[in-house]
């Protein structure tokens, strides 16, 4: 009985030390490799000069900034837009209702008998 929970020890515990050292050694070679960073394309996107920035320097504007007066001026036009949108009404107007409401009555059963009528041979042998 000794020897049967001797055994199960020492193996079961040196199973477990290889699995753990496994582990370990599958983390480092995932954390090392011989190659430097890379970006997506090749010199492109941020390099490392070896220097902290400096954030006491202004960065560079991608695009002139507007100046006052022509936001105003794009302001106005947006609003101008807006309104003369506004007037038209938003939508067509329609000439006559009762023939809307009558085709949607009628639109689904034409629909439906449209569609039961066009029948595929070979999906359906009683087709005619």
């Amino acid at each position: 009985m000794t020897i049967n929970i001797g055994e199960t020890v020492f193996f079961d515990a040196g199973r477990f030390c290889r699995i753990g050292a496994a582990i370990v050694l599958m983390g480092i070679a995932g954390c090392s490799s011989t190659d430097g960073p890379t970006s997506v394309a090749a010199g492109t996107g941020p390099k490392d000069t070896g220097t902290f920035p400096n954030l006491n320097i202004k960065p560079q504007v991608a695009a002139p900034q507007f100046t006052e007066a022509e936001k105003n001026a794009r302001l106005a036009q947006l609003k101008a837009d807006k309104n003369a949108q506004a007037a038209k009404g938003g939508g067509p107007k329609v000439a006559n209702q009762a023939t809307l409401t009558d085709l949607a009555k009628k639109h689904g059963d034409e629909t439906l008998k449209q569609i039961e009528a066009k029948c595929d041979p070979a999906l359906d042998p009683t087709c005619k």
